[in-house]
Protein backbone atom coordinates (compact mmCIF):
# COMPACT_ATOMS: atom_id res chain seq x y z
CA UNK A 1 0.00 0.00 0.00
CA UNK A 2 2.72 1.98 0.89
CA UNK A 3 4.51 1.56 -2.64
CA UNK A 4 1.31 2.20 -4.21
CA UNK A 5 1.12 5.60 -2.72
CA UNK A 6 4.92 6.40 -3.52
CA UNK A 7 4.53 5.95 -6.77
CA UNK A 8 1.49 7.95 -6.76
CA UNK A 9 3.26 11.10 -5.52
CA UNK A 10 6.18 10.41 -7.92
CA UNK A 11 3.79 10.25 -10.85
CA UNK A 12 2.05 13.79 -9.83
CA UNK A 13 5.56 15.11 -9.65
CA UNK A 14 6.49 14.21 -12.94
CA UNK A 15 3.96 15.56 -14.68
CA UNK A 16 3.72 18.85 -12.44
CA UNK A 17 7.44 19.31 -13.74
CA UNK A 18 5.99 18.70 -17.51
CA UNK A 19 3.68 20.80 -17.59
CA UNK A 20 4.44 24.07 -19.39
CA UNK A 21 4.49 27.61 -17.89
CA UNK A 22 1.45 29.55 -18.17
CA UNK A 23 1.67 32.10 -20.17
CA UNK A 24 1.84 35.55 -19.02
CA UNK A 25 0.35 38.48 -20.65
CA UNK A 26 2.68 41.37 -21.72
CA UNK A 27 1.80 44.69 -21.20
CA UNK A 28 1.53 47.29 -24.18
CA UNK A 29 4.21 48.56 -25.47
CA UNK A 30 4.53 52.34 -24.18
CA UNK A 31 4.77 53.40 -28.18
CA UNK A 32 1.36 52.37 -28.46
CA UNK A 33 -0.31 53.15 -24.97
CA UNK A 34 0.90 56.57 -24.18
CA UNK A 35 -1.20 59.40 -25.42
CA UNK A 36 0.52 61.73 -28.10
CA UNK A 37 0.15 64.88 -27.57
CA UNK A 38 0.25 68.29 -29.63
CA UNK A 39 2.28 70.44 -27.76
CA UNK A 40 0.93 74.40 -26.74
CA UNK A 41 2.44 77.03 -28.78
CA UNK A 42 3.09 74.90 -32.00
CA UNK A 43 3.61 76.05 -34.92
CA UNK A 44 1.71 75.02 -38.20
CA UNK A 45 2.06 76.32 -41.53
CA UNK A 46 -1.42 76.67 -43.66
CA UNK A 47 -2.57 77.69 -47.01
CA UNK A 48 -5.82 79.12 -47.19
CA UNK A 49 -8.72 76.97 -49.65
CA UNK A 50 -10.68 79.80 -50.13
CA UNK A 51 -10.29 83.82 -50.62
CA UNK A 52 -11.06 85.98 -47.59
CA UNK A 53 -11.69 89.62 -47.26
CA UNK A 54 -13.00 92.29 -45.23
CA UNK A 55 -15.13 93.99 -47.45
CA UNK A 56 -17.50 90.65 -47.81
CA UNK A 57 -16.50 88.82 -44.83
CA UNK A 58 -19.26 88.13 -41.82
CA UNK A 59 -18.76 86.73 -38.14
CA UNK A 60 -19.62 83.21 -37.91
CA UNK A 61 -18.25 82.68 -42.09
CA UNK A 62 -16.54 79.41 -41.77
CA UNK A 63 -12.46 79.24 -42.90
CA UNK A 64 -11.05 76.73 -44.64
CA UNK A 65 -6.97 75.48 -44.72
CA UNK A 66 -4.65 72.59 -45.16
CA UNK A 67 -1.42 72.04 -43.71
CA UNK A 68 1.92 71.99 -46.11
CA UNK A 69 4.54 70.92 -44.11
CA UNK A 70 4.48 67.90 -41.60
CA UNK A 71 4.62 68.49 -38.12
CA UNK A 72 7.00 66.06 -36.01
CA UNK A 73 7.36 64.67 -33.01
CA UNK A 74 10.01 62.42 -31.37
CA UNK A 75 10.23 61.31 -35.21
CA UNK A 76 7.14 60.79 -35.55
CA UNK A 77 4.51 62.53 -37.98
CA UNK A 78 1.73 63.97 -35.51
CA UNK A 79 0.33 66.19 -38.16
CA UNK A 80 0.86 65.41 -41.82
CA UNK A 81 0.89 67.40 -44.72
CA UNK A 82 -2.49 67.95 -46.26
CA UNK A 83 -4.34 67.77 -43.48
CA UNK A 84 -7.42 69.87 -43.35
CA UNK A 85 -8.04 72.51 -40.76
CA UNK A 86 -11.28 74.13 -40.13
CA UNK A 87 -12.09 77.14 -38.36
CA UNK A 88 -14.62 80.45 -38.49
CA UNK A 89 -13.86 84.28 -38.57
CA UNK A 90 -14.73 85.93 -35.28
CA UNK A 91 -14.80 89.43 -36.21
CA UNK A 92 -14.55 91.48 -38.93
CA UNK A 93 -13.43 95.09 -39.37
CA UNK A 94 -13.29 97.20 -42.25
CA UNK A 95 -11.22 100.39 -42.86
CA UNK A 96 -12.56 103.23 -41.81
CA UNK A 97 -12.88 106.53 -44.57
CA UNK A 98 -11.00 109.12 -41.25
CA UNK A 99 -9.81 106.49 -39.12
CA UNK A 100 -9.06 102.50 -38.00
CA UNK A 101 -7.96 100.34 -40.07
CA UNK A 102 -9.67 96.96 -41.60
CA UNK A 103 -8.93 93.71 -39.29
CA UNK A 104 -10.34 90.24 -38.95
CA UNK A 105 -9.45 87.65 -36.60
CA UNK A 106 -9.60 84.11 -37.46
CA UNK A 107 -10.39 81.18 -35.24
CA UNK A 108 -9.35 77.11 -36.00
CA UNK A 109 -11.27 75.21 -35.10
CA UNK A 110 -10.47 71.35 -36.26
CA UNK A 111 -7.72 68.93 -37.51
CA UNK A 112 -9.13 66.49 -40.19
CA UNK A 113 -6.44 64.17 -40.99
CA UNK A 114 -6.87 62.28 -43.76
CA UNK A 115 -7.78 59.25 -42.46
CA UNK A 116 -10.83 61.04 -41.43
CA UNK A 117 -9.46 60.96 -37.82
CA UNK A 118 -11.14 64.50 -36.64
CA UNK A 119 -9.59 66.36 -33.37
CA UNK A 120 -10.93 69.57 -31.89
CA UNK A 121 -8.26 72.40 -31.08
CA UNK A 122 -7.60 75.81 -30.20
CA UNK A 123 -5.32 77.95 -32.68
CA UNK A 124 -4.98 81.04 -33.82
CA UNK A 125 -3.18 83.15 -36.37
CA UNK A 126 0.16 83.60 -35.49
CA UNK A 127 1.98 84.54 -38.58
CA UNK A 128 0.46 85.94 -42.50
CA UNK A 129 3.66 85.45 -45.05
CA UNK A 130 1.67 85.05 -47.37
CA UNK A 131 -0.35 88.41 -47.75
CA UNK A 132 0.92 91.29 -48.76
CA UNK A 133 0.38 94.84 -46.51
CA UNK A 134 -1.02 93.19 -43.60
CA UNK A 135 0.39 92.21 -40.47
CA UNK A 136 -0.77 90.38 -37.33
CA UNK A 137 -2.01 93.07 -34.71
CA UNK A 138 -1.94 91.19 -31.31
CA UNK A 139 -1.96 87.44 -29.57
CA UNK A 140 -5.35 86.50 -30.32
CA UNK A 141 -3.89 86.37 -34.26
CA UNK A 142 -5.78 89.69 -35.55
CA UNK A 143 -5.12 90.27 -39.10
CA UNK A 144 -4.75 93.92 -39.84
CA UNK A 145 -4.34 95.76 -42.57
CA UNK A 146 -1.03 98.14 -42.87
CA UNK A 147 -2.76 101.34 -43.39
CA UNK A 148 -2.53 104.08 -46.02
CA UNK A 149 -1.98 107.39 -44.17
CA UNK A 150 0.63 108.31 -46.65
CA UNK A 151 -0.92 107.51 -49.57
CA UNK A 152 -4.03 109.92 -48.03
CA UNK A 153 -1.50 112.31 -47.66
CA UNK A 154 0.13 112.13 -50.79
CA UNK A 155 -3.62 112.82 -52.27
CA UNK A 156 -4.39 116.10 -50.71
CA UNK A 157 -0.72 117.44 -51.34
CA UNK A 158 -1.00 115.98 -54.88
CA UNK A 159 -4.39 118.01 -55.53
CA UNK A 160 -2.71 121.12 -53.74
CA UNK A 161 -0.20 121.22 -56.24
CA UNK A 162 -2.08 120.62 -58.94
CA UNK A 163 -4.25 123.46 -57.48
CA UNK A 164 -1.52 125.71 -57.40
CA UNK A 165 -0.85 125.64 -61.02
CA UNK A 166 -3.68 125.91 -62.04
CA UNK A 167 -4.32 129.07 -60.45
CA UNK A 168 -0.95 130.77 -61.44
CA UNK A 169 -2.36 129.94 -64.99
CA UNK A 170 -5.47 131.09 -64.55
CA UNK A 171 -5.14 134.16 -62.39
CA UNK A 172 -1.47 134.86 -62.60
CA UNK A 173 0.96 135.36 -60.42
CA UNK A 174 1.81 133.72 -56.56
CA UNK A 175 -1.39 134.59 -55.65
CA UNK A 176 -3.13 132.93 -57.89
CA UNK A 177 -1.01 129.78 -57.09
CA UNK A 178 -1.96 130.10 -53.09
CA UNK A 179 -5.78 130.54 -53.78
CA UNK A 180 -5.35 127.40 -55.86
CA UNK A 181 -3.43 125.63 -53.85
CA UNK A 182 -5.63 126.20 -50.67
CA UNK A 183 -8.22 125.51 -53.10
CA UNK A 184 -7.01 121.93 -54.33
CA UNK A 185 -5.57 121.03 -50.60
CA UNK A 186 -9.03 121.55 -49.51
CA UNK A 187 -10.21 118.73 -52.25
CA UNK A 188 -7.55 116.60 -52.09
CA UNK A 189 -8.03 116.35 -48.32
CA UNK A 190 -11.92 115.74 -48.77
CA UNK A 191 -11.02 113.13 -51.06
CA UNK A 192 -9.22 111.25 -49.00
CA UNK A 193 -11.59 111.96 -46.00
CA UNK A 194 -14.19 110.12 -47.88
CA UNK A 195 -12.11 106.98 -49.55
CA UNK A 196 -12.65 104.00 -47.26
CA UNK A 197 -9.11 102.51 -46.30
CA UNK A 198 -8.18 99.28 -48.00
CA UNK A 199 -9.80 95.90 -47.11
CA UNK A 200 -7.61 93.19 -45.79
CA UNK A 201 -7.76 90.79 -48.22
CA UNK A 202 -5.76 86.88 -48.49
CA UNK A 203 -6.36 84.58 -51.95
CA UNK A 204 -6.53 80.82 -52.07
CA UNK A 205 -3.30 79.83 -51.41
CA UNK A 206 -2.42 83.04 -49.03
CA UNK A 207 0.07 80.96 -46.51
CA UNK A 208 -0.78 81.47 -43.14
CA UNK A 209 0.61 80.40 -39.40
CA UNK A 210 -1.31 78.46 -37.06
CA UNK A 211 -0.05 78.51 -33.42
CA UNK A 212 -2.15 76.08 -31.09
CA UNK A 213 -3.47 77.29 -28.07
CA UNK A 214 -3.47 74.78 -25.33
CA UNK A 215 -1.83 71.26 -25.11
CA UNK A 216 -4.31 68.85 -27.85
CA UNK A 217 -4.08 64.73 -27.15
CA UNK A 218 -4.17 62.81 -29.79
CA UNK A 219 -5.32 59.07 -29.68
CA UNK A 220 -2.03 57.33 -31.20
CA UNK A 221 -4.20 54.51 -32.25
CA UNK A 222 -5.00 57.04 -35.61
CA UNK A 223 -1.96 58.38 -35.96
CA UNK A 224 0.14 56.17 -38.25
CA UNK A 225 3.45 54.84 -37.06
CA UNK A 226 6.47 55.68 -38.94
CA UNK A 227 7.69 52.66 -41.64
CA UNK A 228 10.35 50.17 -40.38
Amino acid sequence: MRICLLLLLLASIALAQEAPPAASKSPATSGDSAQLIIPAGTRVPLELKQAISTKNAKEGDAVYARTTFPVVQNERIIIPAGTYVQGRISRVQRGGRVKGRAEILIHFTTLIYPSGYTVMLPGAVENVPGAERTSVKDSEGTIQEDGQTGKKVGTAASTAATGAAIGAVTSGGLKGAGIGAGVGGAVGTAIAMLTRGNDVRMEPGTTLEMVIQRDVPLDSSRIPRPRT
